[in-house]
């Protein structure tokens, strides 16, 4: 299978050292959780991994493409066509209704609505009310849709269920997960919730500045 993510003695400090000497590889239609308790690093990983933080130390590739060695123009090429952020906090535009902030990255991504994604996520008969009206679920699930409607070739997941309730959190990961599947696309998964770790293929814990394969 090809390469999504080649990455290879990453290290990353702030006041502390974070960790060293980390190698961490993603194939397409493969889904992969890093565990971690708070403050272990794993949120910084996922920038690192993700073009947006320069790792202090080792080397990131993206579709076989030094991330970090590109000009902007392909980096934001690669950001917007290729590659999905979901966070815990979903930011949305609060004036504006589901559909419309799907609408933007549609057109953004040169990509139209997919109404079965509305329908995986149960969000089809809420999508034209404004964000605001929305319960917190809705407004992630929102967020998600944004996002896979795009159609990334890796998803890179920041704590994406922190704040759901737990059928709606497996609900959403179970959409995450078919996408992976049906588009030979990747996911990286860093979460606190072990429950949602054990649904991925493969599991890492972040822990003592090393990154280990539990799974």
């Amino acid at each position: 299978m090809p390469h999504l993510i080649q990455a290879h003695n990453l290290a990353h400090a702030f006041d502390y050292q974070l960790y060293t000497n980390i190698d961490f590889s993603l194939h397409s239609s493969q889904s992969i959780a890093i565990l971690g308790r708070s403050g272990s690093g794993k949120s910084t990983l996922l920038y690192n991994l993700s073009s947006f933080l320069p790792p202090q130390g080792g080397t990131v590739k993206l579709f076989d493409k030094d991330i970090y060695n590109l000009s902007d123009k392909e980096v934001a090429y690669i950001r917007r066509y290729e590659i999905g952020m979901v966070f815990q906090l979903h930011y949305l535009f609060k004036g504006m209704s589901g559909s419309e902030n799907i609408t933007i990255a549609t057109l953004l991504s040169n990509q139209n609505l997919d109404p079965q994604l509305l329908e995986k996520l149960q969000i089809k008969e809420v999508i034209d009310q404004k964000i605001s009206d929305l319960s917190g679920g809705q407004q992630q699930r929102v967020s998600i849709a944004r996002v896979l409607n795009k159609k990334p070739k890796i998803i890179f997941a920041d704590e994406p269920t922190g704040n759901l309730d737990k059928a709606t959190a497996k609900l959403v990961m179970g959409v995450l997960l078919d996408y992976v599947k049906q588009n030979e696309a990747g996911l990286v998964l860093v979460t606190h919730d072990e429950e949602m770790a054990k649904l991925c293929q493969n599991i890492y814990r972040l822990e003592d500045k090393a990154l280990d394969k539990i799974k």
